[in-house]
């Protein structure tokens, strides 16, 4: 059957079950989770399963909007594909799939990997056309094509796409629905959270501006934390914390305990990675820094109105602009 170009339509037939594909990663998981409440306000009795890497999969369960999610280990299983486990994993994954027939799967993924998933899916497979993927060559699993403006931030498109899908006008602030755990083992006095990993260099922010800022707030007595993902993370996050009163390493966090480490923060201060998306997604302060990608696309802002984004693609902010900024954030630390 061709694949069919459609605008937004508002007298779409009522759909019963949808299945959203998006994977990977954090941050862009993030910025689709509206989509369920949007969805979800246009038809309240419908139920939205969604597919996300093995490691993200906790997060999407904090949204009660979601009924089932099933996880998929693409990330792992490449690395080990010629092993049986591989194989018989990758089995259970394609029939926990089938298990439903789904008036509509959305592919917010963009790319190959993601179509590729949505084609093992029950049901006929929504996504950008050539010109609005991400990888244009996606485009050709889907049995239905929507025009998606490109030049938009991926919030944003993915917002219109299941729009589209459904026959509704996107309205409003941008609702996340998540609901972290109450206990995060942060200090109790007001403090704050600093993000400097990411999985990309690129977006790494230098050491010594973060031994600035981080001075500065020792000095002021605001106390900091400094979560860690991974074990280069956890050494960068003791050689920023030597020796400075009140900048505390946490043990590692499984992404629940961070969402809600996050959430009772009075200002987050991050990279460009998914926990600094998700701090904004979660309506706390948050001031994200680009070195290498372009917030245009990827910021912080379209999720809140309490985030800001700072630098861009070759103009990484300086430590100054990065405390002046923090000062004018609501909900700031007190100045020296």
């Amino acid at each position: 059957m061709p694949a069919t170009l459609l605008p937004v339509r508002y007298d779409a037939p009522i759909m019963q079950r949808v299945l959203i594909i998006r994977s990977s990663s954090l941050g862009d998981i993030v910025h689709a989770m509206p989509v369920v409440h949007d969805m979800r306000r246009h038809c309240p009795d419908l139920l939205i399963d969604w597919v996300a890497e093995e490691p993200f999969a906790a997060l999407v369960r904090l949204n009660h909007g979601v009924r089932r999610v099933v996880p998929v280990a693409l990330r792992r299983w490449r690395h080990r594909i010629l092993s049986r486990a591989t194989w018989r994993e990758a089995k259970a994954f394609r029939d926990e799939l089938a298990h439903e027939h789904y008036d509509a799967v959305i592919d917010l993924q963009e790319q190959v990997k993601g179509a590729l998933i949505a084609w093992l899916a029950h049901g006929p497979v929504h996504g950008p056309d050539h010109a609005s993927a991400h990888e244009a060559m996606a485009a050709l699993f889907y049995r239905h094509r929507h025009r998606i403006d490109a030049r938009q931030h991926l919030l944003l498109r993915c917002r219109r796409l299941a729009g589209n899908v459904l026959g509704y006008e996107p309205e409003g602030a941008p609702r996340f629905d998540l609901s972290p755990p109450a206990h995060n083992g942060a200090p109790i006095a007001p403090y704050m959270v600093c993000l400097h990993g990411t999985s990309q260099d690129e977006k790494l922010w230098p050491e010594a501006h973060w031994r600035t800022l981080l001075e500065h707030f020792a000095h002021i007595g605001t106390p900091v934390v400094l979560p860690w993902g991974n074990r280069a993370e956890a050494d960068r996050s003791e050689r920023l914390a030597a020796g400075l009163p009140g900048v505390t390493v946490p043990s590692w966090r499984a992404l629940p305990e961070l969402a809600a480490m996050l959430a009772g923060a009075q200002l987050v201060i991050g990279v460009d990675t998914g926990p600094t998306h998700l701090a904004a997604a979660l309506g706390r302060p948050t001031l994200a820094l680009f070195t290498a990608t372009d917030p245009h696309y990827n910021g912080t802002e379209p999720s809140s109105t309490l985030a800001r984004d700072l630098g861009g693609p070759g103009h990484a902010p300086g430590p100054a602009a990065v405390i002046a900024a923090a000062g004018g954030m609501p909900g700031a630390p007190p100045a020296a």
